[in-house]
């Protein structure tokens, strides 16, 4: 438990931390910057909503409005897809990329100085590895989700 404790207290700490300064220095939330991020990595800066949920790690209806403040806002915009209408991809604008190359230095800034600077190498290597080991065999899909909660 004490694992458990330290890693949710850590965690917090950081998020908190992390969400102060981009909300303060640039009106974003951490999970809009995530989402920001993880747009700006595709080549046609976009994902089905289904996928941008599960890379930002956020339900659906939360990544539904969190894509609805940012739409409002001309960060990004939703298009269907073009083969099946069902789909709905979540595209990042211009002005959304501009607001996360303004707000990646803040958050990098921030990676560091609450999490990188206050470890060694070996013990990030060793977060590194057991978070990634943890993450690995705790992954599933939202189908296996729902269907634990039934």
């Amino acid at each position: 438990m004490s694992a458990w404790h330290s890693m949710l207290r850590a965690h917090a700490s950081v998020v908190r931390r992390l969400e102060s300064e981009l909300t303060t220095e640039h009106g974003l939330s951490l999970p809009a910057y995530e989402v920001l991020a993880h747009l700006s990595a595709r080549p046609d800066r976009s994902l089905r909503m289904t996928e941008l949920s599960e890379a930002a790690l956020l339900s659906p209806s939360g990544v539904t409005r969190l894509v609805d403040k940012l739409q409002r806002e001309g960060l990004v915009c939703r298009r269907r897809c073009a083969a099946d209408a069902r789909v709905i991809y979540c595209e990042l604008t211009d002005t959304g990329l501009a607001r996360l190359v303004a707000a990646y230095p803040t958050h990098l800034r921030g990676v560091r100085q609450h999490m990188v600077d206050k470890l060694d190498r070996d013990d990030l290597a060793g977060v590194a590895a057991s978070m990634g080991k943890l993450a690995e065999a705790t992954a599933c899909t939202d189908a296996e989700v729902a269907a634990e909660a039934s």
